[in-house]
């Protein structure tokens, strides 16, 4: 039945934990901070979505790949994840769109998988213990990967943001319509892109906007200079802390311009406007999480994939808090008291998960508008 008999492979935690399986995908090792995500659908967003970058990411949903790979569902240009870890890849996937299997997929493009894990037992394991640092050894004992794995950096210590952001800057055709009304111009919103997904820049394009994406270290003078209307500070993988530039960028247009953060994002205006950000014991990956609107009271489901948040007691008093998680209280949203200056945690562009929340869109072309 092919490589997932075939290959033995082995996933190894930095604690000594040993889970035996069988190799999918790419033959070579992976190497990268352990997560689970709970959604029951969307692996092929999952799989190309930037904020995963450095990260060996493991569905708690047991069968992946059962409908296989489509020319539609990319998130961005390549597969992000270092690795995937499921129970059950499916080898003959059915699906009308689907031009690839999984199997093939990851194969070519060099990201190695493993399967037949119980994959149960680890999401129980990293919700006690917390996120853990992993290998997925093919061909190599126990003893190599360890020793592979204890020599490499911890996820903490990288800025996943440069490997993963635009090397220049570009635009993304925009609409000449918004809701079916002609606009005289469209609003154009320039894209901080610290490892953007496509859904944030088709959202935009959606809503009748001409979206410029600029890199991730492009300056605050950089991104005023195209005379953007509003700013939108992506989503992307790894610790806010050494964002620097990020912030820097990102504090400079305060004041000048209306800003839209989401999930990295809005730890990057956190940390502009004078907070802290701390990592979270195993994070927030899915399709569904509730939040509640502290404004209205209204619960949304949500779309998240973030592993650090807003320390709330760092925020001074011109910062509200607008979104709170209901599993555990973190911060998933704020607003500045007076500038027009927003963002949330979580994903208003779902890819994959629930399409409830892309009313922040159109909140943010609102303030443009005011």
């Amino acid at each position: 039945m092919g490589k997932e008999i075939d290959v033995p492979a082995s996933l190894v935690l930095e604690d000594g934990s040993v889970f035996e399986g069988y190799a999918f995908g790419s033959m070579r090792p992976a190497l990268g901070e352990l997560v689970f995500n709970t959604s029951m659908t969307g692996y092929q967003e999952i799989l190309t979505d930037p904020s995963y970058a450095g990260q060996i990411v493991m569905p708690t949903y047991p069968l992946i790949g059962n409908y296989g790979i489509n020319a539609r569902d990319f998130e961005s240009r390549r597969v992000q994840v270092s690795g995937f870890v499921v129970r059950e890849h499916c080898l003959q996937p059915s699906h009308s769109m689907s031009t690839s299997s999984l199997d093939q997929f990851l194969a070519d493009q060099d990201v190695p998988g493993i399967s037949g894990i119980d994959t149960r037992a680890i999401t129980r394991l990293l919700r006690n213990r917390g996120v853990i640092m992993g290998t997925i050894a093919i061909n190599e004992s126990v003893d190599e990967a360890l020793a592979r794995l204890h020599k490499g950096p911890s996820y903490d210590d990288i800025d996943f943001v440069s490997g993963v952001s635009a090397d220049t800057s570009y635009t993304w055709p925009s609409a000449s319509t918004s809701c079916g009304a002609p606009l005289m111009r469209p609003r154009r919103i320039v894209v901080d892109d610290y490892g953007l997904k496509y859904n944030i820049l088709r959202s935009l394009r959606s809503r009748g906007c001409e979206v410029i994406v600029v890199p991730a270290h492009a300056t605050a003078n950089d991104v005023l200079a195209r005379n953007p209307d509003g700013v939108v500070l992506s989503p992307g993988p790894g610790n806010p802390e050494l964002l620097g530039y990020a912030v820097d960028t990102a504090r400079g247009l305060l004041g000048h311009v209306p800003i839209l953060g989401i999930c990295l994002g809005n730890q990057v205006l956190g940390l502009a406007l004078g907070g802290k950000t701390f990592k979270l014991k195993f994070g927030h990956r899915g399709g569904n999480h509730p939040v509640r609107d502290q404004r209205t009271g209204r619960v949304h489901i949500t779309a998240q994939n973030h592993g650090y948040a807003i320390d709330p007691d760092s925020l001074p008093p011109e910062v509200e808090i607008s979104h709170v998680n209901l599993n555990d209280g973190t911060v998933e949203g704020i607003r500045h008291r007076s500038l027009p200056a927003m963002s949330i945690q979580y994903h208003s562009e779902a890819s994959p998960g629930p399409q409830d929340n892309e009313y922040i869109f159109d909140e943010f072309l609102a303030s443009i508008d005011d």
